[in-house]
């Protein structure tokens, strides 16, 4: 069995000032344990900043992904049939689309660092949730993907 190849792929990695922030804990756990003499220090800002690092690499480790005939959002895998059209939602409609306008049965793969998004509708009469809402760097180009994928299928 050969695997397709991957149409599109985005990583939603973590903002650069994430790091700092991280470094930052580092710092204030060896300020916290600095009574204790410098060995508990340096192990308080290499422990803290390993942590904070730790955490802001997995909240920023989900993907999405066009595979084969499915859609992959995080740990959501959506066949392409199941979805109907895909709508580009600049940072004010993004906005809009996750605060009033929201959906409590909608899938929401939201990053509030990110400002732009994309609203993929499902069609699928089966499944209660009206539609996909996907943060993404690069809304058009995973519409055009959604779009090129869905007519190849």
């Amino acid at each position: 069995m050969q695997l397709s190849a991957t149409s599109y792929e985005e990583r939603l990695t973590a903002p650069r000032s994430w790091w700092l922030i991280s470094f930052l804990v580092g710092l204030s756990f060896a300020l916290i344990l600095l009574p204790f003499g410098t060995l508990p220090m340096l192990g308080g800002l290499a422990g803290g900043t390993a942590a904070a690092a730790v955490v802001a690499s997995s909240y920023g480790a989900v993907r999405i992904r066009i595979v084969g005939d499915s859609l992959i959002a995080g740990e959501a895998k959506v066949p392409l049939s199941a979805l109907g059209e895909a709508e580009v939602l600049d940072a004010e409609e993004a906005r809009a689309w996750r605060t009033h306008k929201a959906d409590t049965r909608a899938f929401l793969l939201l990053r509030a660092y990110i400002p732009t998004a994309v609203r993929v509708l499902v069609t699928d009469p089966e499944d209660p949730t009206p539609y996909l809402y996907l943060s993404t760097r690069e809304p058009e180009q995973l519409v055009e993907t959604l779009r090129a994928a869905k007519a190849a299928a």
